[in-house]
């Protein structure tokens, strides 16, 4: 029987954890929908209701401002587009959307939307070479802009290069202008402290496949004076901001991986900083030209995600990397799962000022919960003949 793959993909998705998959299974065999009078509608109300109250309890936000979504996708649309359309239609003049230019694609193509569709403008936030967004600069727009902002979106940690944003200066500075703050906190939660209650974010976009969770059941942390315009529209199920028929047995699961994520973060980070460090200096160490996108220092899980180890090769494609490694069984990325299989650089590493040539050589390895140092062993044992075979495809070669 052959072994299995060596993940190192968790970013794009991680294993569910087993006691998730227990609750979920034992709410599957349950009858009832949370909106339905009867008795096992109220059981299954009920169930909701306490997956709620534990979510905002670990969260440190109140029950009313979590709305259950579909996942980091729908949430990041709710409050981008439903943010832009409350002052669209209450015609306020807010026609501006300040956003970082690294942004999930659940945020770009979503501001792109209202660009294209609907004559929204838009000012970028553009990060420094270690993918960094600065405070300053949005302050700066917002000196003599804040007037026609109707939402200021920065994610909490890049998703590709890991860098962690100084999230909770930004949310301060948009509320001392009086504009709403959003960020995409997916790859945050469970890595780093994600304390919503202090940091004062109105709207925060999460899901449950990047911490053990289930895939398709994700959050809207949405302050109680936010009320964006709903993008579907039925039961209204969500405080009228997110309609369909509640999935019981997934928010269960939800509440189980979070209560997991928050509780086990500061040890899950010191585990990962370990095996990331060691994975960086042993690919550094293979091949010196190798460069180490984001901010990184040993030791350092405050400015980076614990988990996130970004590489760009000299004179490789990336995919012809991601191929190569994982025919030798070590599977990892070339950037955002949402736009695999894109021939085109990322277009973070661009807006942070890498050439375009060198941004098709990148690889993102993150780790996860069932990550060992044996899947580090197996990387770097793989990578010299990838790399090698990478740039005799491409044309060139480099002596470490």
């Amino acid at each position: 029987m052959p072994s299995a793959p060596t993940y190192l993909d968790h970013a794009a998705t991680t294993a569910v954890l087993p006691e998730v998959i227990e609750t979920i299974v034992e709410q599957m065999q349950r009858l009832g929908n949370a909106s339905s009078l009867h008795g096992s509608g109220r059981d299954a109300r009920r169930v909701v209701e306490e997956s709620r109250e534990s979510i905002a309890s670990d969260l440190g936000v109140r029950p009313s401002e979590v709305i259950f979504t579909s996942g980091g996708t729908e949430s990041d649309n709710m409050a981008v587009k439903g943010t832009w359309f409350k002052n669209f239609e209450n015609d306020t003049g807010r026609n501006l959307l300040i956003v970082s230019s690294i942004e999930h694609h659940a945020v770009l193509d979503a501001v792109e939307h209202l660009v294209t569709e609907h004559d929204a403008e838009v000012a970028w936030l553009e990060p420094d070479a270690a993918g960094r967004v600065s405070p300053e600069a949005l302050e700066e727009i917002l000196s003599t802009r804040a007037a026609d902002a109707a939402l200021v979106s920065v994610m909490w940690a890049n998703n590709e290069v890991g860098t962690v944003q100084p999230v909770a200066e930004l949310a301060a500075i948009s509320r001392e202008h009086g504009v709403p703050f959003h960020t995409d906190a997916v790859q945050a939660l469970g890595q780093v402290p994600l304390p919503l209650g202090e940091v004062g974010a109105d709207l925060v976009a999460l899901t449950g496949h990047k911490i053990g969770g289930p895939m398709g059941a994700g959050l809207l942390i949405a302050g109680r004076d936010q009320s964006p315009v709903p993008l579907t529209h039925g039961g209204g199920q969500e405080r009228q901001i997110r309609s369909g028929t509640l999935d019981t047995p997934a928010i269960a699961g939800l509440a189980v991986a979070v209560r997991r994520a928050v509780a086990d973060q500061e040890l899950h980070a010191k585990t990962m900083i370990g095996l990331r460090d060691r994975l960086i200096e042993g690919a550094l160490a293979l091949d010196p030209t190798i460069e180490v996108s984001g901010v990184w220092e040993p030791g350092d899980g405050i400015r980076r995600l614990p988990a996130n180890a970004h590489l760009r090769v000299p004179g490789c494609d990336g995919d012809s990397l991601l191929y190569l490694l994982d025919a030798a069984g070590v599977q990892c990325s070339t950037g955002s799962a949402c736009q695999a299989g894109v021939p085109q650089p990322s277009h973070v590493l661009l807006a942070m000022g890498v050439p375009e040539t060198d941004a098709r050589g990148s690889l993102r390895l993150t780790l996860g919960r069932t990550s060992t140092d044996a899947d580090v062993d197996a990387l770097l044992a793989a990578l010299p003949a990838a790399i090698d075979r990478a740039r005799r495809a491409r044309g060139t070669t480099r002596s470490a």
